[in-house]
């Protein structure tokens, strides 16, 4: 426990650059907080303390304004960045070096109990602030999902998606190799994770967007025929 305690603190301090110590992400980093109090809940969920581990979830919930059910899975070093509204349901799993943003819900849309009814989510995503993912689908290793997206269908891995409902907006093309080599790789702490804030990249289109402003240079363009015609008429 005191080890994956220690790997979540180092892995908070060398992704968020707001963090200036290893010891302010300890006493102040309320998502921090919020995975440990999951982990003790998740152990009493599995030594069917159901209510004592409710018990404890939800005073995790009131200390830290992240509602985590102790029965949801939660991979190693996961960041949970400024964390207030965060509610992830009994069945979601969210998969190893994720960021979790404020305002983000993983929720079930079936009402059949006993079944998977949340999302699972895998290695390395990033979801922005007031994002919704709702549904028991996959969202694949290396996603984003940007602010207030709201996601109701499966995501390929590699895929960044925005809008309500989400539509994906560009997948990256990285060979598996120079991932692996990134990896394996060693650099200074704090430059050498690639972190998207809010799960928006830069450069990245909104594929509607970029064909309304194609749109509007048609318009634009049909306009001034327009008129050069009526003046040739005058004339």
């Amino acid at each position: 426990m005191l080890a994956s305690i220690k790997e979540d603190i180092n892995s908070i301090y060398e992704r968020d650059p707001a963090a200036r110590s290893r010891w302010e992400v300890l006493l102040c980093y309320s998502g921090l907080h919020a995975v440990i109090i999951h982990r003790l809940a998740n152990k009493l969920w599995h030594a069917d303390w159901k209510v004592s581990a409710r018990w404890l979830s939800q005073l995790g919930r009131f200390l830290t304004g992240i509602e985590i059910h102790p029965a949801a899975k939660i991979g190693k070093r996961v960041l949970i960045d400024h964390g207030m509204g965060v509610v992830i349901g009994e069945t979601a799993e969210v998969g190893d070096d994720c960021t979790i943003y404020h305002g983000v819900t993983l929720g079930g849309t079936s009402l059949a109990e006993g079944t998977k009814r949340h999302p699972t989510i895998g290695r390395n995503c990033i979801i922005g602030a007031g994002a919704k993912v709702l549904g028991a689908f996959t969202v694949g290793d290396n996603c984003r999902i940007g602010s207030n997206a709201v996601v109701i269908k499966p995501l390929p891995p590699d895929s960044t998606a925005v809008g309500n409902p989400a539509r994906i907006v560009k997948k990256k093309e990285e060979k598996v190799e120079e991932a692996k080599k990134e990896e394996q790789a060693i650099r200074d702490p704090k430059k050498h994770v690639k972190l998207a804030a809010y799960g928006i990249v830069a450069n990245e289109e909104d594929p509607y967007a970029e064909k309304l402003r194609q749109m509007e240079q048609k318009i634009e363009q049909q306009n001034q025929k327009i008129e050069e015609l009526l003046r040739n008429q005058k004339q």
